[in-house]
C-alpha cells in the first residue's frame, strides 16, 4: 500500500497539473471507487460539475483536492489505486474508474485501480490537528511533516502505549504515513527491533526514532517512492525507485547494509518485518 512518501508524490503532480481548473463533468465506471460516496454517481457527478479545484493537499497516506467552498474530493489509493493526468480524448485505461474532465479542454484526472480496494469521494470540511481536513478523516493523527504536528505530544503519547513500538509506529490515530515499509527501515536506522516495548524506550530514543522516520521518507520523496511493481505510480505514470535503497524490508536472507549480518524475516499482523538481528537484537532474545 503506498505510504506518505508515494503519496506525497502523486499529491505534487496533483498540485501542478490540476489546481485552479474547473470541473466540467465526472463520470463513475465502477461503483466501489465511490462506495463512501453514499448519494452515488449521480450525484457524485453534479455535486462536482462547475466546481473550481484548489491546491492538492495530504495528511498521511490520504489526498484531497479543495474545492470552492466548503468541501473537497478526497481520495485513498488502497492497494492498487492511480491517480493520472492524461491527455482529454484519449482511450480509457484498463481499470478505469473514475474521470474527472475540465472546461479549458485539457488533461482529465482519472483514478485508475486495478483491485479497487481504493476510493474517492466528495464530502465537507472539518477541523483536526490545527488545521482544515475532510470530515471523514478527523480522526487520523497529523504526520510527521505537517506544521502543527507536535513531536513532544506524540512521544509522551506514544510512551504512555503498552505496546510494541512497531504496532505503535502503524498506529494512524497516533502517527499517521508510517506504513510497514518505512516503519522497518526508520526502525533499522534508528537500531530499535519492532518487538521493543514503547514504555521502555527513553524520551531521546523515541525522538532519535522520529527522527529517522522523517529522515527515511524524505529519502524516498527525493526518488519518487518506493514501486516493488508497476501499480504504485506518479500522475505521469511513472514508478519511483527508492526500492533499490532499501536497508531491510524485503532483503531477506541478504547482508545488513551496515554490519552484514543476514536480514532476517518475521511475521508480523498478518504481514512481514525485516530486521538485522545484531543492528536490531530483539528484546526477548536479548534479555535471555
Amino acid at each position: 500500500m503506498p505510504e506518505l512518501p508515494e503519496v506525497e508524490v502523486v499529491r505534487r503532480g496533483l498540485e501542478r497539473w490540476v489546481s485552479g481548473r474547473v470541473v466540467a463533468c465526472a463520470e463513475v465506471f465502477h461503483p466501489r471507487a465511490i462506495r463512501r460516496h453514499a448519494p452515488g454517481a449521480a450525484e457524485f457527478a453534479s455535486r462536482l460539475k462547475g466546481r473550481v479545484v484548489g491546491p492538492a493537499q495530504r495528511r498521511g497516506k490520504y489526498l484531497w483536492l479543495p474545492l470552492d467552498g466548503s468541501e473537497a474530493v478526497l481520495a485513498h489509493l488502497g492497494m492498487s489505486g492511480q491517480l493520472l493526468v492524461v491527455e482529454s480524448g484519449s482511450a480509457p485505461e484498463r481499470h478505469l474508474r473514475v474521470r474527472i474532465g475540465f472546461t479549458d479542454g485539457g488533461p482529465d484526472l482519472r483514478f485508475v485501480d486495478q483491485r479497487t480496494f481504493g476510493h474517492v469521494l466528495v464530502t465537507s470540511m472539518g477541523r483536526s490537528g490545527g488545521r482544515r481536513v475532510p470530515e471523514p478523516i478527523t480522526h487520523i493523527a497529523a504526520d510527521p511533516f505537517e506544521d502543527h504536528f507536535d513531536e513532544d505530544l506524540f512521544v509522551h503519547r506514544l510512551r504512555a502505549r503498552q505496546t510494541e513500538i512497531k504496532r505503535a509506529l502503524l498506529d494512524q490515530s497516533l502517527i499517521s504515513g508510517v506504513g510497514n515499509i518505512y516503519a522497518d527501515e526508520a526502525l533499522w536506522r534508528a537500531g530499535l527491533h519492532g518487538a521493543r516495548s514503547t514504555g521502555s524506550l527513553t524520551r531521546p530514543r523515541v525522538a532519535a526514532l522520529l527522527a529517522a522516520a522523517r529522515e527515511v521518507m524524505t529519502d524516498a520523496l527525493a526518488e519518487g517512492g518506493t514501486s516493488f511493481d508497476s501499480l504504485y505510480v506518479n500522475v505521469n505514470g511513472e514508478s519511483g525507485y527508492f526500492d533499490r535503497s532499501l536497508a531491510v524490508y524485503g532483503r531477506r536472507d541478504l547482508p545488513c547494509r551496515r554490519c552484514g549480518t543476514p536480514i532476517v524475516r518475521e511475521s508480523f499482523m498478518n504481514r512481514s518485518s525485516y530486521s538485522c538481528p545484531r543492528c536490531q537484537p530483539h528484546p526477548a532474545r536479548d534479555a535471555a
